[in-house]
């Protein structure tokens, strides 16, 4: 089997000063990936790696570069697909972690569950040694946003939810309270076949800027956020989270693989479907059961970088 990794850095509004940088890291991240798979390393271990890799650069809201919530604090989601077993390990608002992708695969590895939250999360990452302090998280630009958002907003702020409460005492228009510009869309993710011929994939996000606490959005829920099996391929998905998940976006699109279509058709395909039965942005990249790569979206832009035998690229 011919081995393939591609990266993607998030489809949304990327400044064009950053852009550069950006494709720098995917490029940097498919070599990691590349590297863990030409040793005849899993695809496991591959996404994982060029995961890592973007989680540890401040330019991507994942890991380290995270968009902080409406609390100040950062809150993690991940998810590790294994295409031989169709089992996955999955994070969600998770706090003190600096790899989610490594604490999603501890899980998938260690764990008799598939998806931990919260407290629950955090206390398994302690176990398994992989919480920090929760400054060593907040990256210095990110933090200098977050408190310019604030400027002239009064200490007393009543709480997120609390402000959008109708005169029943129910939670508001949430659709309403999160209108406003387009974000920046910075997550990551990974997607790759072995040489055994097994596929994988990984995602990877600190999830909108200035969210509700407990947020979660598609990137760690299988079938939105994620998805592989041998039988068909690999998918990530980047974008607006809550559209993505009405559709269970990357299950859509594996199935349409293993029903035969090719990555190339299979991307375009779901990105319009997205769009026509949501009117959501979003993109998506994918491996199928030839080890083929496709992306697609509907955004800005989305950073994307691949390696396998018959050569190297990337592409925005």
């Amino acid at each position: 089997m011919v081995p393939s990794i591609l990266v993607h850095g998030g489809a949304g509004h990327h400044a064009p000063s950053s852009v550069p940088a950006k494709r720098a890291a995917a490029r940097a991240a498919a070599d990691a990936g590349w590297h863990v798979l030409q040793r005849g390393g899993s695809a496991l271990d591959a996404v994982e790696a060029a995961v890592r890799l973007l989680e540890d650069d401040p330019l991507f809201d994942a890991g380290y570069g995270s968009y902080l919530n409406r609390d100040g604090e950062v809150e993690l989601d991940a998810i590790l697909v294994d295409g031989e077993t169709l089992r996955f390990g999955a994070v969600a608002a998770v706090h003190g972690v600096k790899n989610p992708i490594t604490l999603a695969r501890r899980v998938l590895d260690a764990c008799p569950h598939h998806l931990l939250v919260g407290d629950g999360a955090r206390r398994f990452a302690r176990a398994c040694g992989l919480t920090v302090p929760g400054l060593a998280l907040v990256a210095p630009d990110v933090h200098a946003r977050w408190l310019a958002d604030r400027a002239g907003t009064a200490a007393s702020e009543p709480d997120a939810y609390d402000r959008f409460r109708t005169p029943d005492g129910l939670p508001g228009d949430v659709a309403g309270a999160m209108r406003g510009p387009a974000l920046p869309g910075d997550t990551v993710g990974a997607v790759a076949r072995d040489t055994a011929g097994h596929f994988a994939a990984a995602t990877s996000t600190g999830g909108m800027r200035d969210k509700w606490p407990g947020r979660v959005g598609d990137s760690p829920i299988i079938g939105s956020g994620a998805w592989a099996d041998d039988r068909g391929g690999a998918v990530s998905c980047t974008g607006h989270g809550e559209l993505i998940m009405r559709v269970c976006l990357a299950h859509h699109t594996g199935l349409s693989m293993c029903q035969g279509a090719t990555a190339e058709d299979a991307a375009p395909a779901a990105v319009r479907y997205l769009a026509d039965r949501t009117g959501g942005q979003a993109g998506l990249i994918v491996l199928d059961a030839t080890g083929r790569p496709g992306w697609a979206r509907n955004t800005h832009a989305m950073p994307v970088a691949w390696r396998s035998s018959d050569g190297a690229g990337d592409d925005l």
